[in-house]
């Protein structure tokens, strides 16, 4: 299977059907793109929002899981805000709870493992701000 790039049809869909998600590699520094989104999305959706840092306890007053699978809750969409090195090991452990959702922020591309992700049935949204895509959406 080769992955394609989602089509804004499809980003709906997904973004109607979530109702948690998990954002990995949380920031607390208020000028992260991390903490800006989480921010958004606390605020402006009806989303159940988890974060995920293992170098942090809370943020917005939430605890920090340091893993995917330290959430106690199934995780429809994972939020991807790591180096890009790190992306496969946020893949596996995506892959392992079973999220059907995995999204990489804008500069993020690892088409091998968006092929193996879709390969297994998973959604892959890549190189896209969630945040951006929501407010596109909510506008409509």
């Amino acid at each position: 299977m080769v992955w394609s790039a989602p089509r804004e049809i499809e980003i709906s869909n997904i973004l109607n059907q979530i109702k948690t998600i998990a954002i990995v590699g949380i920031s607390a520094n208020p000028e992260r793109a991390s903490n800006l989104v989480a921010k958004y999305l606390l605020a402006s959706t009806n989303y159940k929002i988890y974060f995920v840092n293992p170098t942090i306890e809370e943020v917005f007053e939430t605890v920090v899981y340091a893993t995917l699978a330290d959430i106690p809750v199934p995780i429809d969409l994972v939020d991807v805000f790591r180096k890009s090195s790190e992306l496969p090991q946020v893949f596996r452990e995506a892959l392992a709870i079973k999220a059907p959702v995995i999204w990489t922020q804008l500069g993020l591309v690892n088409l091998e493992l968006a092929d193996q992700a879709s390969a297994q049935g998973v959604q892959v949204v890549m190189d896209k701000c969630l945040k951006i895509e929501h407010e596109k959406r909510a506008t409509d």
